[in-house]
Order: structure tokens, then sequence, then C-alpha cells
């Protein structure tokens, strides 16, 4: 490290009080001798006790019978979620206009964004009744035992396994972070086995001795990993580990249309590699706060005039990044696109 970078030493100890998670960006949370003391598992264990904490102050938002399925199994899964005609309108809101979009390669697979923002919404009622949904949402509090408003967008996956080879880092097994978050799907088409689905390990949230034990071996060695995504911090676990943590093999959640899952992502999970191209899109959310409050309130994204604009400010706020302190967006403008035309970069 240059003596400069040591300017960054208050942020660096900073983080180690909210969400960092990078090995790699952070020294601290890199640091051998600082996770050999226990640094990284001592968080782990502190986020889980205070995620438990706060679930239990949400857990009257959820109907009984999907919690107990959930705590067991660490995603929520409802079939038919939508009245059939809102379900329908959704459709065609979606499919039959363009939006204003951006996109993101990963090896062979390009993930596209079609903000949501109010004045979107307002011309669009049956997408702005999905992304609001008050079970949806309530289950994404659940899921990330946070309460607060979550981030929202159309999102599709297309793949392109035939042009590109380049492998999809989201294809191996991995946690997005090292506590508590959630990530939510609706479904807009049937999404079957060789379709590329979610997968998902059940019973991985759950922070057992062993998980915690594994989390402490990934923290000796993540910073130096040649995997980028372990090293910053959203570790990727094999096949053959899983049963070493006591857990099964990944689930494939091949669904109909109209399904809606939430899952806790510091459960193991994946996108299914597929031969084929596929394009997969869905209704997405996600929720990730600092995993250290005690509290349930007190989101930002809450407030009246943020609520429904939580995504475009983050991308605006990243756009003013690249070009005032050039830390490159990866999603990348590409104007109005039909949301499943084909990919733009």
């Amino acid at each position: 490290m240059t003596p400069l970078s040591y300017l960054k030493a208050p942020f660096w100890v900073l983080g180690l009080a909210g969400t960092d998670k990078s090995p790699r960006k952070n020294p601290l949370l890199g640091s051998e001798r600082l996770n050999t003391w226990g640094l990284h598992k001592k968080r782990v264990q502190l986020a889980a006790d205070l995620a438990a904490h706060r679930r239990a102050k949400l857990a009257h938002l959820v109907d009984r019978d999907q919690q107990a399925f959930f705590d067991e199994n660490g995603y929520f899964l409802v079939k038919n979620f939508l009245p059939e005609e809102t379900f329908r309108q959704l459709k065609e809101e979606v499919f039959n206009q363009p939006f204003e979009s951006r996109e993101m390669r990963q090896g062979q697979a390009v993930t596209r964004m079609t903000l949501l923002p109010p004045e979107v919404l307002r011309k669009n009622a049956a997408l702005a009744q999905a992304v609001r949904d008050p079970r949806a949402i309530n289950m994404i509090r659940y899921a990330a035992s946070q309460g607060g408003q979550p981030l929202n967008f159309i999102q599709t996956v297309l793949v392109e396994p035939l042009k590109v080879k380049k492998k999809d880092p989201q294809s191996d097994a991995h946690a997005d972070t090292f506590h508590a978050t959630s990530k939510a799907w609706l479904f807009l088409q049937d999404v079957g086995e060789d379709d590329g689905p979610f997968f998902f390990v059940p019973g991985s949230h759950k922070l057992t001795k062993e998980r915690l034990e594994w989390e402490y071996e990934c923290s000796l060695s993540a910073a130096k990993d040649l995997r980028s995504h372990h090293a910053s911090g959203s570790f990727r676990i094999k096949a053959d580990e899983l049963a070493s943590l006591g857990l099964p093999q990944p689930k494939k959640m091949a669904v109909p249309e109209n399904t809606l899952i939430v899952a806790d992502t510091f459960a193991f999970h994946g996108r299914t590699p597929s031969d084929k191209p596929t394009v997969r899109s869905e209704i997405h959310w996600h929720m990730r706060r600092n995993p250290f409050l005690p509290w349930t309130g007190g989101d930002l994204k809450s407030m009246p005039g943020l609520k429904d604009r939580g995504m475009p400010v983050l991308m605006d706020l990243a756009d003013v990044a690249e070009k005032t302190l050039k830390q490159r967006n990866v999603w990348r403008k590409v104007g109005e696109v039909m949301v499943r035309s084909q990919p733009h970069v």
C-alpha cells in the first residue's frame, strides 16, 4: 500500500461497522492476522444474532405457515401470486413497449435492468400494483430481517452460451455477503429446468457451527483468491463442500409464470448454467441494509420523494462517480429498448 492509501484508513474502520464485505477493497477485512483473531467470524456471528432479533419483530408481517417454511428453508415460494387478470395486464405492460434500460455483462450472461421511477409506474397500473404489493414487500423485509423499502426494477437475464464461452460467475453457488439480505423474483414466464433457473441450497441461510467455521477458513485467504467475486466478499462454495456443512445439493427453482420467490441471499444460491440461449424476465427486488442495526425502522429510502426512486438515484450517483472519480459504473445505458430484445453490451 502507498502512504496515500492510508488516508482511507478511517473509512476502512467505519466499514467494519457497516455493510463492507470485500477483503480485497478493505485491507482490515482482508487481514489474515485480524481474521485469525476472529474479525470476520465475529462480524458474521453478531450480524446473525441481530438478524434473529429483528426478524422476531417482523414476524407479524407474514403468514405463520409461510414463516415456518422460510425459517426452515430460507426462502418463500408463492405460485399464482397475482390475480389472473392483473398478471395478464402486467405482461402486456412489460412486454409491449420500450423502456429506458441499462445492461451489465458477466461472461455469457447479460442482465438488463429496466428502472421503474414514479413516472413509469404512473403510466402502468399493473406494474405499479406488482412492485408495491404489500405481501411481497413484507416477505422481502422478513427475509432481509430489515424494515424499510426494497429496491426494484424489471430484470431480464439473457444468456448467450453459443456466442460467448466465458463463464457466468453467477453460476457458481455463492452467498451474496456475510449477513442476511434478500432478493425476490416475480417470474413473468414459465422457467423450465433447462432455462437457466435460479437455484438455492435449502437451509443454508442458517448460521450453524459448520458454516461459521467455513466462513472463518474463507476469511483467511479470500483477499488473495483468484476468483474476483470471492475476493470481494461474495464467497463461493463448491458442490462437494456442501455435504461437509451438513447441507443438501442445490434445488433448481423450475416454476410456472406468476410465481414469487423471496430468498435470504446469505444462503448459497446462483443461476443454473444452460447450454442453450435463454431469456428470463421478472419483477426483481432486493434489500440490503446495515446488518448491525438493532432496529427495523429508519430507512431513508422509505421517505416521501425517495420511496420509488431508490434504484434510479443509485444509478445517477454511480454515473456521477464514474465522471468525477473514474469509478466505472458496470450498468451501461442502452436507451429505450424492449424488455426481451437482444443485448447491447
